[in-house]
């Protein structure tokens, strides 16, 4: 029998924390665990615009629990003081890895700790998050993560030998490079994981080309123009769909028992349809360039 995202496996008892569940992919992610039974809790930067996405679920999902938690991932300390707290959950049965910068700069901008602010969001305050919080994790059985790939994965690549990109960023380059470095990491994690006798499994999930306009309307969580729905929803001739229906993918990610670690899930005509068990570029499952990223990751966060 096949998945079904409006039918999913009671998730009463458990609980998850998804980065960036304010908005976009996140909150609906957000919501379609919460309507499950899950304890959800929304790690935001902002916490005015988190508690709006909590009183959301709660008035589209009744019943539904959901708590906040602030946590910049962009902000290495921010990032350590929620860590701090998730330790003290009794248990995390899934970690979603999805908050992210997906309009980047045009000029090259730094993080707090002096990082390229595309990598930091993207990928490295979660690389820090994962590895600080992997013993609630470990103590929860069954427990996932799931890391946000993306399709420009398939129309650029990158070595990631030059994560700064100090002489030669552009927006794209540093989106295209932030994902693919997500990817490896929820990869080389699965790997790492597994080879030490770890039941945590970490899977990889993209949400296929999912834009605003086609996306329903949620006050203060998805407050789209009329313009922009217009523009947007000429886009379905190229396959677009709404953020809600590329969440699907990484519910399924979080809760498909079925899957293994390691596996990964995307739309079925790759921008836009039901989730379905994908395969990952060679670059993304790459463990030579794995283990030069994770070198590169414990040097920028000793």
């Amino acid at each position: 029998m096949g998945w079904n995202p409006r039918r999913l496996p009671a998730q009463h008892g458990r609980t998850f924390v998804v980065t960036g569940a304010n908005a976009g992919l996140g909150y609906f992610t957000s919501e379609q665990l919460a309507s499950a039974g899950a304890d959800l809790i929304l790690a935001c930067r902002n916490e005015a615009r988190a508690q709006n996405a909590a009183t959301r679920i709660r008035e589209r999902v009744p019943g539904a629990s959901v708590s906040t938690l602030t946590i910049d991932v962009a902000d290495l300390r921010s990032v350590a003081a929620a860590a701090e707290r998730m330790l003290a959950l009794p248990r995390l049965d899934g970690l979603i890895l999805n908050a992210g910068i997906v309009h980047p700069p045009t000029d090259r901008s730094v993080s707090l700790d002096g990082n390229e602010l595309v990598f930091a969001t993207n990928y490295l305050g979660h690389a820090a998050l994962v590895d600080a919080v992997l013993p609630v994790l470990d103590r929860t059985p069954g427990s996932r993560i799931v890391s946000l790939g993306s399709l420009i994965s398939r129309m650029m690549d990158s070595s990631l030998d030059d994560l700064q990109l100090e002489t030669t960023y552009s927006g794209w380059k540093a989106y295209a490079q932030s994902k693919i470095a997500s990817q490896v990491l929820g990869f080389d994690l699965d790997r790492r994981l597994r080879s030490r006798g770890s039941q945590v499994r970490s899977l990889v999930a993209h949400p296929g080309y999912s834009i605003s306009g086609l996306t329903p309307r949620i006050r203060g969580v998805n407050d789209v123009t009329g313009g922009k729905r217009v523009i947007d929803g000429l886009q379905r001739v190229l396959g677009a769909q709404g953020k809600h229906q590329g969440a699907y993918s990484v519910v399924r990610a979080a809760l498909d028992e079925s899957l293994p670690g390691g596996a990964y899930v995307g739309p079925r005509f790759l921008v836009r349809g039901a989730p379905i068990r994908q395969p990952a570029t060679r670059t993304s499952r790459d463990p030579g360039i794995a283990a030069l990223l994770r070198e590169r990751t414990e040097t920028l966060l000793a």
